[in-house]
């Protein structure tokens, strides 16, 4: 394991000197382990890619669901979670272009699956897996990946190598495998759906207010299997709640609301109220036409739209890839507002909304992004915007490809996890980092680079300095120089911490620059 620690460090530390692969005239091409690939694209850069082979072990199929980030509170560090067959892993995406992988958690009963979750709340991430038996919730403190790359690449239950633990249950619910896990963090409660022998697969509410003593408050089972779910404390505008079926409450406006995906026999879209955990309430449904598998779904910001997929419909009945948009401005009374269908066969799985666009990992067809105004309209046939192909060989409907995506960091950056393919960090073609040409040009030099206090950006005759932005690696700008208008010019490094930082020279050329004091 030592010998695969120094092989996969090496690797990562070896690109420092490579840059982002930009998106040119529709196409990106990247090299890893000296195979070029090229990925389909528009609007969207590769900064780096991850294979499976390095983020799982090699038990069973080596292959990657879902996919989770998290974001060190301390000193604003990005870091990727993703789901293998076999084991949970952890990456710091700090400097996107040259991530580091620094260890993983092994599924907790030695089985593997091929459905691994994870969410994150107060610094924790909780796993579950489905179809492994007992498996339970496992429960790891995040703040373990600040020291780097674990020794062995294997956080486990020793207090002194991560501390890992494991939640089977408690208050006569016992849980095994779970399909999936959902937390509203606004009130620290995590809810396990598609539990086999729990609440007959219906969300499982569990206090994680204290990570490491989680505890079960209360269940659902009246309307059978749930496979995916969202959880929020409502803020919309549906002050007058009316369902026949709820009782005691006047208006839903600061509820804790549940929307349950529903797939199998029963596919719809189930909503309750879960505020009392002890009396959840059923509100209402909604069904839609020709279903296959009723999947997975997200509110928009205001908590007006539902943007929901089916995740078999495609195979089905040949549908190009179908995005149902469900208007909630009545919680009692949901109605289907619109459909989009792409022209693409790929199968749709999990999306999410961040302001106006909806990230939707879209298997074959890879990360694909749709402009929400456009798709909640009724005229919404150029609702996509821009997208990432991970899995350029087809768009057909079959299960590979990008399983999710995670778009909430700070940086911008965004990351999918593919089934074959790993953990791909791409970043928006239009992000102050990217230009059309990342890489060094001899036009500009910085000298001394590495520096201690300064460096001096020289030019050659036939161009001067304008403009100097210098970035930090996850996008954020601490340095802005104007109407500058000279070959070189000084620029002074005494404020900027030690690390790497990228050097933007007339909005057109990015070269890296190293702080080390």
């Amino acid at each position: 394991m030592l010998k695969k620690l120094l092989i996969v460090t090496s690797l990562f530390i070896g690109q420092l000197t490579l840059a982002q692969n930009p998106c040119v005239n529709g196409f990106v091409t990247h090299t890893l382990n000296g195979i070029d690939t090229t990925y389909p694209c528009d609007g969207y850069d590769l900064l780096s890619r991850v294979p499976i082979a390095t983020l799982a072990t090699t038990l069973g199929n080596e292959e990657g669901s879902d996919v989770w980030g998290w974001t060190d509170p301390l000193n604003g560090k990005e870091y990727a979670i993703v789901g293998t067959t076999n084991s949970t892993a952890f990456v710091d995406i700090s400097d996107p272009i040259n991530p580091v992988f620094l260890g993983r958690i092994e599924t907790s009963n030695g089985n593997t699956s091929f459905w691994r979750d994870v969410k994150v709340y107060n610094n924790h991430a909780f796993i579950v897996a489905d179809g492994v038996g007992s498996h339970g919730m496992q429960i790891f403190d995040l703040t373990n990946l600040r020291t780097g790359p674990n020794g062995d690449l294997t956080y486990t239950s020793d207090p002194l190598d991560g501390n890992v633990s494991v939640f089977y249950g408690d208050n006569g619910i016992t849980i095994g495998s779970c399909h999936n896990i959902v937390i509203n963090e606004s009130e620290g409660v995590a809810y396990l759906v598609g539990c086999g022998g729990a609440a007959s697969g219906g969300p499982v509410f569990v206090d994680i207010t204290n990570p490491q003593s989680p505890t079960i408050s209360g269940s659902y089972s009246s309307k059978g299997y749930t496979h995916d779910a969202q959880v929020i404390t409502y803020n919309g505008t549906d002050n007058n709640a009316t369902s026949p079926t709820v009782t005691g409450i006047t208006s839903y406006i600061g509820r804790q609301i549940l929307l349950a995906s529903n797939g199998g026999s029963n596919d719809r879209v189930v909503i309750l109220d879960v505020t009392n955990k002890s009396n959840p309430q059923f509100i209402s449904e909604i069904t839609y036409p020709n279903p296959g598998y009723a999947h997975q779904g997200w509110f928009t910001d205001d908590h007006r739209y539902f943007i929901f997929g089916d995740e078999t419909d495609e195979q089905n009945f040949g549908f190009g890839t179908r995005t149902f948009v469900f208007d909630l401005l009545d919680l009692d009374n949901p109605v289907l507002a619109t459909t989009y269908e792409s022209s693409l066969a790929a199968i749709d799985h999990n999306g999410y909304v961040k302001g106006d666009k909806f990230y939707l990992a879209n298997y074959r067809a890879g990360l694909r992004v749709l402009d929400i105004p456009t798709l909640i309209s009724s005229n919404n046939s150029n609702s996509e915007i821009a997208y990432f192909d991970t899995y350029p060989s087809s768009n057909s409907a079959n299960f590979n490809g990008a399983w999710s995506t995670y778009p909430y960091f700070e940086s911008g950056n965004i990351i999918i996890s593919d089934i074959e393919g790993g953990l791909f960090i791409v970043r928006p073609s239009n992000s102050p980092l990217s230009t059309p040409e990342f890489s060094i040009k001899n036009s500009f030099s910085l000298a001394p680079n590495p520096t201690n206090s300064s460096t001096t950006i020289s030019t050659n005759k036939t161009q001067k300095i304008k403009t100097i932005e210098v970035y930090s690696v996850i996008g954020k700008k601490v340095y802005f120089k104007d109407n500058i208008d000279q070959n070189s010019f000084v620029l002074n490094t005494d404020h900027l911490a030690n690390g790497i930082y990228l050097v933007k020279i007339n909005s057109t050329t990015t070269k890296k620059l190293v702080v080390k004091k």
